[in-house]
């Protein structure tokens, strides 16, 4: 295999050791090689990285339960020690020890709760500064997934019409006969409301033509999504400002049809969902309140700079949804939709609809 077909895995990890570590089990199995597989952390405060490093080194058993559904994909333990290396965020951005062998896993310290976009785009820069890649998997920390799930999406990926972003079929990890998505997601725009294309059909019914599925794709489920090289240097990297939630389909808005978007049935990967932050969108009545706040804060951000036309019809949906937290009798969560229907957003202030500030550089 030659060299500039090498890609990278990256997870952000944020106060989840257990679940990076479980999910690093699966993704090390992976059939395809060579890659790289990078942790981004989210200046945890559990001491994910001192986990992750043990783990590494061999000092730390977290074996499941003999009992769990996907045992399999995780046991027994891949060999240790693994090789690794550990970097601050400005050593990451500029690549590292370039001169050196890169090892198997990186471990990046990104300083701050940097968001989604923010933690992700630490190991993008990564990847970018050390060249010589192909595709880059952004993968879901709280995630398992077989040993051939990379290979079939870099098989759908390397298709004559060479597709920008590739998704996978989302399973629920706690139900893996149902699924949770079959790529991502269709965006109504009009109400700013998504959904997931599949959600709720069984796993064993699963496409083989991707065709039918990709025609329904507005966006990519960030969960899993696999970016080619050439995508990254025409659109550049996610938005920031966002912080969780709409990243992927911004990004996809930014594309301007440029590049396709790919879906690779046999490429599954198992899915906790919202382990971090406690989001829900299949039930969103038991959504956190953090991720309550994000998905309505972003929702109207995406909206305001993309599809400004349509935000009366969002505004009218972000009311019936204070009705909704009334009727639930959740007065904070009403009353959080309502001052971020007004235009307030708690965390910085009034709403800003310019550029945001990393315009997707590098």
């Amino acid at each position: 295999m030659q060299l500039e077909e090498k890609a990278y895995v990256i997870l952000l990890n944020w106060n989840g050791w257990g679940d990076t570590i479980e999910c690093l089990e699966s993704v090390f199995r992976s059939s395809y090689i060579p890659f790289t597989v990078i942790v981004c952390d989210n200046a945890s405060n559990d001491g994910s990285l001192s986990h992750i490093r043990a783990w590494a080194e061999g000092n730390l058993d977290v074996a499941k339960r003999a009992t769990l559904p996907l045992r399999n994909l995780t046991f027994p333990p891949i060999a240790k020690p693994l090789a690794y290396t550990l970097y601050t965020r400005e050593q990451a951005e500029q690549g590292g020890m370039r001169d050196e062998p890169e090892p198997p896993l990186v471990l990046i310290q990104t300083g701050a709760n940097l968001g989604f976009a923010g933690g992700n785009n630490v190991g993008l820069r990564y990847v970018l500064a050390r060249g010589s890649f192909k595709w880059v998997w952004l993968l879901n920390n709280d995630t398992v997934v077989p040993k051939d799930s990379f290979q079939e999406l870099i098989a759908r990926a390397g298709h004559n019409d060479r597709p920008g972003i590739t998704g996978s079929t989302l399973v629920y990890y706690h139900a893996p006969e149902r699924v949770q998505a079959l790529g991502g997601a269709a965006y109504n725009k009009l109400i700013g409301k998504v959904r997931y294309v599949g959600h709720g059909s069984s796993s064993r019914s699963i496409p083989e033509d991707s065709g039918p599925v990709e025609r329904q794709l507005s966006y990519l489920a960030g969960a899993s999504m696999l970016v080619s090289a050439e995508f990254l240097s025409v659109v550049g990297l996610m938005t920031e400002d966002y912080f969780l939630y709409f990243e992927e389909l911004d990004w996809v808005a930014r594309n301007r049809g440029r590049f396709a978007l790919g879906y690779a049935p046999r490429s599954t990967v198992y899915h906790k969902e919202g382990a971090s932050i406690g989001s829900n969108f299949a039930q969103p009545a038991q959504s956190s309140a953090s991720a309550d706040y994000f998905s309505i804060r972003s929702r109207i951000l995406y909206t305001k700079r993309h599809a400004p036309l349509a935000l009366p019809f969002v505004y009218c949906g972000l009311l019936y949804s204070v009705f909704n937290r009334i009727r639930r009798r959740q007065w904070s969560r009403a009353w959080l939709v309502l001052r971020l229907a007004c235009g307030f957003d708690f965390r910085s202030g009034p709403f800003r609809t310019g550029e945001p500030a990393n315009k997707y550089k590098p």
